[in-house]
This record gives C-alpha cells, sequence and structure tokens, in this order.
C-alpha cells in the first residue's frame, strides 16, 4: 500500500487511484453468500467499505442519513459489478442496497435493522463507521454539540450492535468497530471525539468479552489520518494552537478510504476467525 502525501478532503485524484491499485491482487471473495450491514455508507470509509465487501461477494446493506450519497454508493457498486461483468473477469461480486437511517434513533435503528434481515437475510457481519467529529476549546463547546458527537460516535454503534446481534448469534457472525488513533492518545481540542472513540474501544472489548464464546467476534479498527469528507469539520477554534495538528501527522502521509476498508474487511471475514477483543491500529505509526 502506498499512502498519499496531499490531502483532498475525501474528493480522491490520482494518489488515492495509484495507492488503491496497489490493494487490487489481494481481494478476494470471503463475504460470497453474505449479508453485510454498514453504516455511514454515503462516503468516506463507510463508502469503501461497502465497495470492499461488495466486490468480495456481500450483499450489503447500506445504511445512512444521506440519501444522495447512499445512492450515489449503490450506483459505484452497482457500476463495478456491471463492469466486471462485461470484462469477463469472473466473480462480478456483490450488490448493495440503500436503507436511510439515523443511528442515533433506537427506532429507526430498529426499524432499518429489520428491514434489512426481511430483504436481504440474516446479516453476519456489522461494520459500524458512521461518525461526526469537529474542533472545540472545551470551555465553548456547546452541549448539544458533545450529545451530538457522542449519539452519533458511540450511542450509534451500541444501538445499531443490540440490533444486530440477535441475527448474528443465529449463525454467528463479526463487529467491526471503527474508533480512531485519538481514542487510544488524546488529542487537543476534541474532547468528545476522543471521549467517544475511547468509548468504542470498551464497547468492543465489552462485547468481544461477553460473547466470545457465542460465535460472535468483536473487534475495533483505530484509523490514523485519513483523506475523507469528515477532515473538512476539522477547524481549529480561533486562538488554538496549531502546534497540536503535528500530532495528527506522520511521514507515511495519510491514508486512503479503501487502505481503511482492507483492513476492516480482514477483521470481519473468516481470515481472522481466532481474532475478538482487538484492536488494529491503523495509523501510520502514530501510536507507536
Amino acid at each position: 500500500m502506498s499512502p498519499i502525501q496531499n490531502i483532498s478532503m475525501g474528493r480522491g485524484g490520482e494518489e488515492h487511484d495509484a495507492a488503491d491499485t496497489t490493494m487490487a491482487d489481494n481481494i478476494g471473495h470471503r463475504f460470497a453468500g453474505k449479508v453485510a450491514i454498514v453504516t455511514g455508507a454515503a462516503s468516506g470509509i463507510g463508502r469503501a467499505t461497502a465497495q470492499r465487501l461488495a466486490l468480495e461477494g456481500a450483499v450489503v446493506a447500506g445504511l445512512d442519513i444521506d440519501e444522495d450519497g447512499l445512492d450515489q454508493t449503490v450506483r459505484l457498486i452497482d457500476e463495478a459489478r456491471a463492469e466486471r461483468a462485461a470484462g469477463g473477469t469472473g466473480g462480478t461480486g456483490g450488490r448493495a442496497v440503500a436503507y436511510r437511517c439515523d443511528v442515533t434513533s433506537e427506532e429507526s435503528v430498529g426499524s432499518a435493522v429489520a428491514a434489512v434481515a426481511a430483504d436481504l437475510g440474516t446479516p453476519s457481519v456489522l461494520c459500524n463507521i458512521a461518525g461526526i467529529g469537529g474542533f472545540f476549546h472545551t470551555v465553548d463547546m456547546p452541549l448539544e454539540r458533545w450529545q451530538e458527537i457522542i449519539g452519533v460516535n458511540l450511542t450509534g454503534p451500541f444501538l445499531m450492535c443490540r440490533a444486530t446481534l440477535p441475527y448474528l448469534l443465529e449463525q454467528g457472525g463479526a463487529i467491526v468497530n471503527i474508533a480512531s488513533n485519538t481514542g487510544l492518545t488524546g488529542q487537543a481540542y476534541t474532547a468528545a471525539y476522543c471521549s467517544s472513540k475511547a468509548g468504542v474501544l470498551m464497547l468492543s472489548k465489552a462485547l468481544a468479552a461477553e460473547y466470545a464464546g457465542k460465535g460472535v467476534r468483536v473487534n475495533t479498527v483505530a484509523p490514523g489520518p485519513t483523506d475523507t469528507p469528515i477532515i473538512a469539520s476539522f477547524d481549529l477554534p480561533e486562538g488554538a494552537d496549531g502546534r497540536q495538528l503535528y500530532k495528527m501527522m506522520t511521514p507515511m502521509g495519510y491514508a486512503t478510504p479503501a487502505e481503511m476498508a482492507a483492513s476492516i474487511a480482514f477483521l470481519a471475514s473468516d481470515d481472522s476467525p481466532f481474532t475478538t477483543g482487538a484492536v488494529l491500529s491503523v495509523d501510520g505509526g502514530l501510536s507507536v
């Protein structure tokens, strides 16, 4: 893999294409016949994960509140599938179906997961990727914004896990939650974001311990700097010490969403059958 050196705020470009091409030979068919739920599928790491799982044969239920973004994700997956079929490359892969879901709403989550099971079959993979963030001086941070970040980043994965676990327990399965290297190391001006991601780490470990003997594995990917649209929301507050940004930088540059998706796919697949409760740091060495 070749991390990119120039950030694009998730718009992609030649560096993204070159980095992603290096992974093409590593793609298999590990999810053939499986139903996978991916939250945050309208953009960034969520979209890339939906694409990766579908490419490897999964029927992907893409969940998000951004219906236009979800439609684009489904379209990209359909186009890639048609291109492979036309090219006769073999193994055209799976497909994707869009479901509007607000992961902070108990009712929305319950309805979406039930619809997925009814429409597509029993899910065996859950990838909790939906997330938001932002920089704030803690003394100035509105309580509403704190609650919003905690709601999407931590309560959302809890609600999704709770709703999906009964299906996973039927036939076994895997949950992959997305945290952040900031949940391990901390970062100035991101008290809510760091707290939410640290909470995801412990949520994952608690679930891994609870269900280790019941056929459900639960793991976490902790990304470092990744070129996704969420970066655009991370503007430093007025008067902040810009040197704090150095803690988020690595000589390896930035990862692409597809590179994160590859790590998520590994933990979600049968290639990691003895792995549960693990935290995979994919951060260019920031947590060393």
